[in-house]
């Protein structure tokens, strides 16, 4: 029996994660070793390693490295932190394959800890492009410390290919999270709004913002320009979900509070919907708008308009029910009127997600059961494409 190790480190990675884990966990011949770290064990993030457990699935390890604030400087010292839980935590599991998501510091230091121990990474959504953020760079360093790599569309899996890694470990199998809309089973209009104690409108709003952290420009104005947006939008009702722990995120939040508290009648705000909620919310809103890539990636599968704010998405491969748009007040304002407008709404119903393909996280298991079993090599080849080498030798 192989034990494939999970670490996640936030509730959105975990949602997009979970069918993997309920594979794994399931496959007699795979063992589930699971390792919670970040915000999941944080009280200001909603302690959302209990989603995990009430999901019926044992946590082996977890891992505290958040501190208490959210500068660079805490940053760079909670991954210190993580690395050396890590440590003991990989030496004690002694996993034969680590799998990861995504692009955030704790994943890079995650994965920087599997390498040393010489375990084999297997990293999901390698290959993408997000210029305004740190998170790219992280990307790529995590994709040329990893043995394979699962795609979300073959642009992705080309560029993949590009930074060196040899074709036949890197796939294309399109993104979880649009699996996860696909199978999961979606609260009904009257359910969700008990649960989440709010009245979907004729116009609702969904907001998720992130700090843009590869920006001097400060978080706060530019989040103060959507909320000075919103805020004429009196007939909307808005719910927003809160910002990750990257540089800023505190600031954001708070505004946020603010925000709800001066307009109660019609906000509300969420640290953790978890990914029943945040699915089936998404039926009834009308629009998304922040800086989220879930605006990018699985909000196009609903047919609504997503508002993509600046520069944190950009470079992603896109639906055309995507508007970008830049952080002035006046730009944000006119995205959002084009959004709702009939003609626009009604042509993006039409659309296909570039996202989606057909059993994601059954393709996933199998291909890392079939380099398991076949043996695996960490000795990687860098490979070189042809027509790199015809530049360097006519540059000769």
């Amino acid at each position: 029996m192989k034990r494939i190790c999970i670490i996640t480190g936030t509730r959105a990675e975990y949602g997009l994660l979970k069918p993997v884990i309920e594979r794994i966990n399931k496959d007699n011949e795979l063992e589930l070793y699971l390792i919670a770290t970040g915000a999941h064990l944080s009280p200001e993030f909603g302690l959302t390693y209990k989603e995990i457990e009430d999901d019926g699935y044992i946590i082996n390890k977890k891992i505290e490295m958040l501190l208490s604030a959210d500068t660079p400087n805490s940053i760079v010292k909670s991954m210190g932190v993580e690395m050396i839980g890590l440590a003991d935590a990989l030496e004690d599991a002694c996993p034969d394959m680590v799998v990861i998501l995504g692009d955030r510091y704790e994943m890079l230091a995650a994965a920087s800890a599997a390498m040393i121990h010489r375990i084999p990474i297997a990293h999901i959504h390698g290959g993408e492009a997000t210029e305004g953020a740190i998170d790219d760079a992280i990307r790529h360093a995590i994709t040329k410390m990893s043995y394979l790599h699962f795609a979300s569309t073959e642009v992705y899996r080309n560029r993949i290919i590009q930074l060196g890694e040899e074709p036949e470990r890197a796939f294309n199998v399109g993104a979880l999270g649009v699996e996860n809309i696909k199978t999961v089973k979606l609260l009904d209009k009257e359910t969700l709004e008990k649960s989440i104690d709010f009245k979907f409108g004729e116009n609702t709003i969904m907001v998720t913002y992130h700090p843009v952290t590869l920006e001097k420009e400060s978080s706060a104005e530019k989040f103060g320009n959507l909320l000075h947006v919103l805020a004429k939008k009196t007939g909307w009702n808005i719910i927003f979900t809160k910002a990750n722990s990257d540089t800023d995120g505190r600031i954001i939040n708070q505004m946020i509070d603010r925000f709800v508290a001066e307009h109660k009648d019609r906000c509300i705000a969420y640290t953790s919907l978890g990914r029943v909620r945040y699915l089936s919310a998404l039926k009834y809103c009308s629009v998304v708008i922040g800086n989220s890539s879930s605006g990018i990636i699985e909000v196009p599968s609903f047919h609504i308009p997503t508002v993509n704010i600046g520069d944190r998405q950009k470079g992603r491969v896109a639906s055309g029910s995507v508007i970008h748009c830049g952080t002035s007040v006046e730009s944000i304002d006119d995205a959002l009127d084009k959004a709702m407008q009939d003609d626009f709404r009604q042509r993006i119903k039409s659309e296909r997600n570039p996202y989606e393909s057909k059993n994601t996280s059954s393709e996933i298991v199998r291909v890392i059961k079939y380099f398991l079993q076949n043996g695996i090599d960490m000795k990687k080849k860098f490979y070189d494409l042809s027509i790199g080498k015809q530049i360097w030798m006519h540059c000769l």
